[in-house]
């Protein structure tokens, strides 16, 4: 599928607004987002609007305006003023109000006016416009059962404050970007059957046909229970259900010249957490088939990866695919699992399955690491993992590094990162109470996987699941001091991924891509 394909319309950049308003196919509605550097006409009429309602500075208003020689619809979708406090997100949220107000008054033909980078704001216009395109996305199943209602619109002008010429350009930028979002929301979106593990599977297989990453699918039961022992634990339930049963799918793309790093990405795929034995009681399993949302976001960097290309970055990303089922063959607390780096893990707790689900992948990253002589690696995994994350932090995502990472300032530059476009990172720090924790109880285990509480309500609880990844795939020996560190970050997307019933968010790409792909 071309680029095109993963966009929810066509998009139409313009020179000026005359331009937009008096050719043949006219826009009916003007979007506008914020009033600096308006059109004259469109910057009068808000500013008589204001005198007539004071709300238009603080809610979205939608009226209408002679600009050229007829009248128009415009939408305006105030920004504010910006606080201290405030971040790039104000735009992506002002771009997605004045699009929904738009299709209420019924537009066919949008124009999205982009507001002018700032000084504090650079990306002022690339995050409107990612914030406009996310509200514009139909979701999976409504484009396949409903095909008349596959997009919202069909095709957008675009208007930038510098001109068409650099409305292409930025639009070549959003292309690769959305690209990678819209894989990320149709796989975290898509409902418990329509992307269990082996549809999953089937869609990577589709949306990277033909393209520079290779995928590769492990489906064998055999093999998981030979090479990934902890997450056939975890599939030994679903594995009963020919639908459901679990899946490994590696994406690779090999740069054209030598890679000067190497970025890996094990991502949490978990299609519908149950909770398994310890089963999610009280009302509290709706919304679990988000649970798969870092290995969404995972499939979703590695098309942003296929759409830039970069020359001299080698890009791995592993999906592991699995449903935390309950039933009579499900694994349950107190089991005895052996790890693929041959750690003996000790279950405490089923619904603490998204870390075994990554760990023998994990291990098997860091082997091609050790292996392969990788150049400049840095190891990641993804997930929606913990409660504790959006307990302690909302809607962002947090970053926990290893020794090497932190070392390399890794954590305060992704930060930096996803503040410039608006996919905001809160950093934790690792510490030798999280990996105490974990450390077998008893004689005969090596680790214990968790305990029997949930994690928001468990001192440090999203902090423990990283040393527990580090401590089951021998991480923990890739230390700075040790032969062969290797730079390793755990991200907790709990609170950053999007909830039901809201749009999935594709966090964390937008900063991993600006963080490694630029």
């Amino acid at each position: 599928m071309g680029v095109e394909g993963y966009l929810p319309c066509e998009i139409d950049p313009v020179d000026n607004l005359e331009v937009a308003l008096n050719r043949a196919a006219r826009c009916d509605t003007l979007c506008v987002i914020d009033d600096a550097n308006l059109h004259p006409v469109l910057a009068r009429e808000i500013e008589q609007q204001k005198t007539f309602d004071a709300g238009i500075c603080s809610e979205v208003s939608c009226f209408r305006c002679t600009v050229g020689s007829e009248p128009v619809r415009v939408v305006y979708s105030p920004v504010g003023e910006l606080s201290d406090f405030d971040d790039v997100r104000r735009y992506a949220e002002a771009a997605g109000q004045v699009m929904r107000r738009a299709l209420k008054a019924g537009a066919k033909f949008p124009l999205l006016v982009l507001p002018a980078p700032t000084e504090r704001f650079s990306a002022a216009p690339l995050v409107a416009l990612l914030g406009a395109l996310h509200e514009l996305y139909v979701p999976l199943q409504l484009r396949e059962d409903v095909p008349a209602k596959r997009q919202r619109y069909a095709k957008i002008g675009l208007l930038h404050p510098d001109g068409a010429q650099r409305g292409q350009d930025l639009l070549r930028q959003v292309q690769s970007l959305e690209a990678g979002r819209f894989v990320a929301r149709d796989i975290g979106g898509g409902d418990p059957e329509r992307m269990a593990p082996p549809r999953v599977a089937e869609y990577v297989l589709q949306a990277f046909a033909g393209g520079p990453v290779k995928v590769t699918v492990v489906d064998d039961p055999r093999v998981f229970e030979r090479d990934y022992p902890l997450f056939q634990a975890v599939n030994r339930a679903a594995s009963t259900v020919e639908r459901h049963r679990g899946r490994i799918v590696f994406l690779e793309y090999r740069p054209p010249k030598p890679a000067r790093k190497t970025v890996v990405l094990v991502g949490k795929g978990v299609t519908y957490d149950t909770g398994g034995a310890d089963i999610k009681a009280g009302g509290v399993m709706a919304g679990m088939s988000r649970d798969k949302c870092g290995a969404a976001a995972v499939a979703g960097f590695m098309k942003v990866v296929e759409q830039r290309q970069p020359q001299d970055v080698h890009a791995i990303g592993v999906l592991c695919m699995v449903r935390n089922s309950v039933g009579e063959e499900c694994y349950v607390s107190d089991e005895m699992v052996t790890s693929r780096a041959g750690v003996r893990v000790r279950v405490g707790n089923t619904d603490a399955e998204g870390r075994m689900a990554m760990a023998d992948a994990l291990c098997q990253m860091k082997e091609r690491v050790l292996s392969e002589g990788l150049p400049d690696p840095h190891l990641y995994t993804v997930a929606t993992l913990t409660g504790h994350a959006v307990l302690a932090v909302g809607n962002s995502a947090i970053v926990m590094d290893n020794g090497p990472a932190r070392a390399a300032n890794h954590g305060p530059e992704l930060q930096r990162a996803g503040e410039v476009v608006g996919d905001p990172f809160e950093i934790s720090v690792l510490r030798r109470e999280d990996f105490d924790f974990h450390r077998g109880k008893c004689y005969g285990e090596d680790v214990l996987q968790a305990n029997n509480l949930p994690s928001s309500r468990t001192p440090r609880g999203h902090q423990g699941p990283a040393a527990f990844l580090m401590l089951a795939t021998g991480l923990d020996k890739c230390g700075l001091s040790s032969a062969h560190p290797i730079k390793y970050s755990h991200l907790d997307i709990a609170g950053s991924a999007g909830d039901v019933p809201d749009t999935p968010t594709g966090s964390p790409i937008l900063a991993l891509a600006q963080a490694h792909l630029q």
